[in-house]
């Protein structure tokens, strides 16, 4: 039990002491359940939650009902546990791109990996860039299997076009977590880039986010971005 831990190693102690950074999955995720079992104290809990099935992921991807069907979960450790997760996400996205200059695919990758490396569906989105390439915002503009139908041109450039966008980016997810690009990604980028070079807003690259990997389009020779 956490009560028998010497009072300096128990979780709360070592991240007043020394900081989130220094704790571990299982450790953090005890501080937020609060507490175990009777037969089991909130450590052990959390490290068998996230042995469940895929670590970290799995309680992103579970819903509470979910989350609570595990033994010495429940209903109030699952809501807490969706809630930290919620919170993760909106504080990225709130803080994530504020003054965020883009120089290279991987800026764009660590901008959007943590967002979008989990999602179960196809999230097609564009991050807006000023002249200086500091992002201005970041829109979706469709969800679901990427296709020149649910892509358009007029939907994409209407939101850079209001955000007063010098270029664009494009970017988004292949939930399989692999991000070779395929046929129709390739179709939509091309599509997209001759849309720009007429409006006269560059389209500077097309980044694919898989789980823990992304790639570029213009970095990989797949298309020519002018």
């Amino acid at each position: 039990m956490i009560k028998d831990l010497p009072y300096e190693e128990r979780p709360r102690e070592r991240l007043i002491k020394h900081g989130a950074q220094v704790l571990s999955n299982a450790e953090l995720i005890a501080i937020i359940i609060g507490t175990g079992s009777k037969r089991e104290s909130a450590i052990s809990l959390a490290q068998r939650l996230i042995m469940e099935d895929r670590g970290l992921k799995f309680i992103v991807d579970s819903s509470v009902e979910k989350l609570a069907s595990i033994k010495g979960i429940g209903i109030a450790k699952a809501v807490k546990l969706k809630a930290a997760v919620e919170l993760g996400r909106r504080m990225m996205l709130s803080t994530g791109s504020d003054s965020f200059t883009i120089t290279s695919p991987e800026d764009v990758i660590n901008l959007m990996m943590d967002e979008m490396r989990y999602l179960t569906k196809e999230h097609f989105k564009v991050i807006m860039l000023n002249v200086k390439n500091k992002v201005i915002a970041i829109e979706t503009i469709s969800i679901g299997s990427l296709n020149t139908s649910i892509v358009h041109p007029r939907e994409v450039f209407k939101a850079a076009i209001e955000r007063s966008s010098s270029s664009i980016i494009l970017v988004h997810n292949h939930p399989s977590g692999d991000p070779t690009p395929s046929r129709e990604d390739i179709e939509v980028t091309k599509r997209l880039v001759e849309g720009g070079n007429i409006l006269g807003i560059k389209v500077l690259d097309h980044v694919i986010i898989g789980d823990g990997r992304g790639i570029s389009l213009k970095e990989k020779g797949y298309y020519e971005f002018e």
